[in-house]
Order: C-alpha cells, then structure tokens, then sequence
C-alpha cells in the first residue's frame, strides 16, 4: 500500500494521507476517497482525482448524503519514490474553485509571499503559474466537473 503526502509551505505542514482510501492508481492517475482531516461546517466527504502528467488534484467536495457541492482544484508537484513507494504532493499555492457557475482563482497572494518569504523557488512559481493556465484553459474550453467524473468513473466504476 502507497503512503501519500500532503506538503503545504502556508502554514508549512505535512500531512500523511495514506489513511484515505485509495480507489485507483497508475502512472498517471491517484484516486481517493477521504474525510476532512479537520471536521469542517461546508463538506463531510470528497473524492479526489490526482492528475499526475498535468500537476493538478481535483476534489469533489460533497455534504453528508455525497452529493458534491463544488470542486477544488490544487495546483501541486509530485514527486514519487519507488523504492519506499511513496507520493509527496506538494502544494503549489494556487488553487481554482469550480461552483456551478463560476470559477475562482484563489490564492495568488500567498503564492507571492511565499515567494517573497524564500519559502518557494522561482522554478515553483513558474511550474504552477503555467499548470494553473493550463487548468483554466481547459475548464474555459470543456466541463472540467464532468471530465474529472468520466475519469473517476472509468478508472474505479464509482458515481460521484
């Protein structure tokens, strides 16, 4: 079983999420199912989708009956060590809030500070920069909800 990392620079924390349950995974997609760490007023669930190649997690965020109430899209870097076969995602600051009929970007701020602060590299600004353009360039062009729900169901036979 893969142990999995979550690694956020504002606040710097690590956090093992290997007690999430893994639905699916291979060399380009991670699929899990989780409860907030932390309980929380807004969600009770969530489904995530970690697209590898593209440097994206996209969540469902769901209520107590699992119906999904928006989506969540981190902008991460993955970095993968086969011998102990374990993921640290790393959070690139920048995150896309996807509602039924908007899309907000979030976060650029601590991006900058972090920056700023020597927490991130220039190369870290860049990469999430350009995979944040590359997410919204594809949620303008096509119903990223609904791609994310065609792949998790492909790939687990899972509804969500």
């Amino acid at each position: 079983m893969p142990k999995i990392f979550r690694i956020r620079y504002m606040p710097f924390e690590k956090v093992d999420l290997s007690g999430d349950t893994l639905l699916f995974r291979d060399d380009k997609y991670i699929v899990t199912e989780w409860v907030p760490i932390k309980k929380r007023d807004d969600i009770s669930f969530g489904i995530s989708c970690v697209f590898i190649d593209e440097g994206w997690k996209i969540s469902g965020m769901m209520d107590e009956d699992k119906n999904i109430k928006y989506w969540y899209c981190d902008i991460i870097d993955i970095d993968y060590d086969i011998e102990n076969d374990t993921y640290y995602l790393y959070d690139l600051l920048t995150d896309i809030r996807i509602n039924k009929d908007s899309i907000e970007v979030l976060d650029l701020d601590e991006l900058a500070e972090a920056f700023s602060q020597g927490m991130i590299t220039e190369e870290q600004v860049l990469m999430s920069l350009k995979r944040t353009n590359n997410l919204l360039s594809f949620a303008y062009k096509n119903d990223l909800p609904s791609y994310t729900r065609s792949i998790i169901r492909k790939l687990t036979g899972k509804e969500c």
